[in-house]
């Protein structure tokens, strides 16, 4: 298996395929710092292409201050479609594969019934709209690429919805959180694993797919979940959206069908309170 270059390896799903690439010795990951690797410096990026010509590119690297988009339009657009069509010019360039990860987000999220990946993208905040113009500069200039949808990413390693949680958990007695938002928590490291499958069997069927763990959700209920599994004693309140007004709109229902990268790469993908539970299990071990 030739090179495989890991942008934003720094982030939190970064982490996770450095993490889970420890047992998978046949798998050749470069790692590069973020000043060997910014996704807007075309000329350092041509040299890490010409120096390592990888087979593959995992691109976490993104813009994801979702409140703070609405005003810094700029700086995500650069990120999330500049960055994205840089990369994919570079592998169209070096015959490389891209497997980039984008979000829920892209969609409006009004209608109750499981998202596909052939569905309207209809984005309702400059953050899911800055990732959707990402997704179709990729597929403009690249053929062999994976774009793999998420939602509601949380693993051990950087700012997340269940560290935040837990450390509310300890300092206060209750919290209120947002029960009409519904969706699935996705732990990074199965998704990291999940990449890592669908490199060892590429069948070369490009594409959109849409992978978060199973099941559905919404933030009071994943958040009591946190608690409940975490043996943290906090009452936890239900609100609604409209009682905390954030700058940036979240879609009300963003769960996402897996059907198709199921069938396709034969992923078995665990059910979201059960990596829940392995999640917080290796936060108490830390």
């Amino acid at each position: 298996m030739g090179k495989i270059l890991v942008f934003g390896a720094s982030g939190q799903l970064g982490s996770c395929i450095k993490k889970v690439a420890e047992d998978k010795p046949d798998f050749d990951l470069y790692f590069p710092a973020e000043n060997e690797a910014n996704i807007l410096d075309v000329k350092g990026l041509e040299i890490l292409f010409k120096t390592h010509q990888p087979q593959y590119a995992i691109n976490c690297a993104a813009y994801t201050a979702v409140d703070k988009a609405e005003e810094d339009t700029d700086t995500a657009r650069k990120v999330n479609k500049t960055g994205a069509a840089n990369l994919a010019v570079l592998c169209n360039e070096h015959n490389t594969t891209l497997i980039h990860i984008s979000t829920d987000f892209v969609f409006a999220g009004n209608l109750p019934l499981p998202l596909i990946e052939s569905d309207e993208a209809k984005p309702i905040s400059i953050y899911g709209l800055t990732k959707l113009e990402g997704e179709e500069d990729i597929t403009a200039h690249l053929k062999q690429h994976y774009i793999l949808r998420t939602s509601w990413l949380y693993s051990e390693y950087g700012n997340n919805f269940v560290k935040t949680m837990l450390r509310f958990g300890a300092e206060r007695d209750s919290l209120n959180i947002i029960a009409d938002q519904v969706g699935t928590p996705t732990y990074a490291i199965d998704l990291a694993n999940c990449i890592l499958h669908i490199i060892a069997n590429d069948k070369q069927q490009y594409g959109i797919y849409h992978y978060s763990n199973e099941g559905v959700t919404s933030w009071y209920d994943f958040a009591i979940a946190i608690f409940d599994i975490s043996g943290t004693q906090v009452n936890v309140g239900p609100i609604r959206t409209s009682q905390y007004p954030t700058p940036a709109t979240r879609p009300t229902f963003s769960v996402m069908d897996k059907a198709k990268i199921k069938s396709t790469f034969n992923i078995e993908i665990p059910y979201w309170r059960h990596s829940l539970e392995e999640c917080i299990k290796r936060l108490k071990a830390q």
